[in-house]
């Protein structure tokens, strides 16, 4: 069976503004360790470049906001095969 193009939980219509976004960005980084922003910016520019980019905004892999995932200290790309962050 041919894999689906888009995100399994999403659809095109989804959008989040960036006032949205930056407050997910707040909500996630409380009580956690947030990436520096050099690193965070880092894995902001690979996700951008990623095929793997839906809409903008989410990762096909995982379903999450990239721009969530990569200001989170402990996360991890997971793009299938091997991260697209590693160093």
């Amino acid at each position: 069976m041919p894999r689906p193009e888009g995100c399994k939980g999403c659809a095109e219509s989804v959008r989040v503004s960036p006032e949205k976004l930056e407050r997910l960005i707040e909500i996630a980084v409380r009580g956690r360790d947030a990436a520096p922003e050099a690193e965070a910016a880092r894995r902001l520019a690979l996700c951008r470049a990623c095929p793997g980019l839906q809409y903008g905004t989410t990762c096909r892999y995982c379903g999450c906001l990239v721009d969530v995932r990569a200001r989170l200290f402990d996360s991890r790309c997971p793009y299938p095969g091997a991260s697209r962050w590693h160093s």
